[in-house]
């Protein structure tokens, strides 16, 4: 599995439209997406038009229109999403279960390389079919509330300092070597279970 720059920007919008919503602005037009994250606008439309063909998010028309979430974040895993923009979860066709197809092997049933990649496929899936949208969006709006930082898209984000630094400086912060790598107990799994294993 390898999620694309097109799922990455799908699944990073979703949680954008999760965190508004609990922010109190459930319908954000296209433009306030991708100026948040810094996407290209029509690349944005069209993942948009993906998303809403899967049922993940409704459009408005009109001067005040825009995109809210189509269904609730708790009925919308992960592993629905990545499966909607980027196809079946596992790494070799021949352990897919929704996109099976036989490999060049000459015998399947005692391949080593497919009951590896049976067990990678498994671990994977369970952990993006197990956690919904709602879930990220918690564990996000826990450690900006730690950090004593403000949802996005709320009215106290347009008044915090992040907002006001120029992109440039951003980036130059983002290429320090070592500055942005996460340790495990950043992760999902690790801020709702605790210490985990896989």
């Amino acid at each position: 599995m390898n999620v694309s720059k097109k799922g990455e920007y799908a699944l990073r919008t979703l949680i954008d439209l999760g965190l508004a919503a609990e922010a109190g602005r459930p319908l954000l037009q296209v433009s306030e997406l991708a100026d948040k994250e810094r996407l290209p606008h029509k690349f944005l439309e069209l993942i948009m038009s993906d998303l809403r063909d899967g049922g993940f998010v409704k459009s408005e028309r009109g001067k005040y229109g825009g995109y809210r979430l189509g269904k609730p974040a708790r009925a919308i895993t992960i592993g629905s999403i990545v499966r909607a923009i980027d196809g079946p979860l596992a790494p070799i066709r021949c352990v897919s279960q929704t996109a099976y197809e036989p490999c060049s092997c000459p015998d399947e049933t005692h391949c080593g390389l497919r009951m590896l990649m049976l067990d990678v496929r498994n671990a994977t899936s369970a952990i993006l079919d197990r956690y919904t949208l709602a879930d990220v969006v918690g564990v996000t709006v826990a450690k900006l509330s730690r950090n004593n930082l403000p949802l996005p898209f709320s009215n106290e984000a347009k008044k915090a300092p992040l907002a006001r630094i120029p992109f440039r400086r951003l980036r130059k912060a983002k290429k320090r070597p070592g500055q942005h790598r996460l340790s495990e107990a950043e992760g999902v799994l690790y801020t709702l279970l605790g210490d985990y294993t896989i």
